[in-house]
């Protein structure tokens, strides 16, 4: 089994202009490669990422592996939310 943290699969999708992202939900995606959280819309995405996309994250050492189900990325930042006062 890959060391790292698991995420879903069918999370990990890439967009049109070539950026592969984790959908975080509500609209909101974290880019895989620079860490950055973006906002991003339904049709700026491609498709869901295939072994070829999760191959290149492994060469640039943001995933560590993956199968069928899981993709292991070597670090993911927390997602802030606001708490209620």
């Amino acid at each position: 089994m890959a060391g790292g943290t698991p995420v879903g699969r069918s999370w990990v999708v890439m967009l049109h202009n070539g950026m592969a992202v984790i959908d975080w939900g509500d609209g909101l995606f974290l880019d895989a490669f620079t860490g950055n959280f973006v906002q991003v819309s339904e049709d700026q995405i491609s498709h869901r990422a295939q072994d070829s996309d999760l191959d290149w994250l492994i060469r640039v050492g943001r995933v560590e592996g993956y199968n069928r189900h899981q993709v292991y990325f070597t670090s993911l930042p927390e997602r802030s939310i606001k708490t209620l006062d």
